[in-house]
């Protein structure tokens, strides 16, 4: 898949994940929504919850780990936290499978499209922000070689 492909990629996901949320009246489904979301990701190997896998600045542990090359990052991620784990699936959904040149060139949109700033504590919000920049650190590391 070229750069442009991951990028429009992401961008329809980011448009689903938006589309999905709209549909919950209040933030009590979002979050049961959310919860479900992180229930149906793949299972996360016990061996991969190392030290070298922890994202930090997160008050949840999460462990996140990445494959690939620059033309495909793919990453693997769990948490010991039901809402923080919905909140991987939905950034799995937006940066795992794309170029790093994609990962790079996409914002969180849909992070304040749902009102997710709005509704996460302080410690979840610096969370997110934590996961996503590692999985930004992560793509500039596999583009400089």
């Amino acid at each position: 898949m070229s750069q442009e492909t991951t990028a429009a990629a992401a961008a329809a996901a980011q448009d689903t994940i938006v589309d999905e949320f709209a549909f919950f009246g209040d933030w009590t489904e979002r979050y049961q929504y959310l919860i479900d979301l992180g229930r149906k990701l793949p299972p996360f190997p016990e061996e991969w919850k190392t030290e070298a896998h922890k994202v930090h600045g997160c008050q949840s542990q999460v462990w996140l780990v990445p494959s690939g090359s620059a033309e495909r990052l793919e990453f693997a991620a769990s948490s010991d936290s039901s809402i923080v784990t919905g909140l991987i699936a939905l950034l799995l959904r937006v940066y795992s499978g794309r170029s790093a040149a994609a990962i790079l060139a996409t914002e969180p949109r849909f992070v304040d499209a749902i009102g997710l700033a709005k509704h996460l504590s302080p410690t979840r919000s610096n969370g997110l922000a934590a996961m996503l920049k590692t999985i930004q650190q992560y793509a500039r590391s596999v583009s400089a070689g």
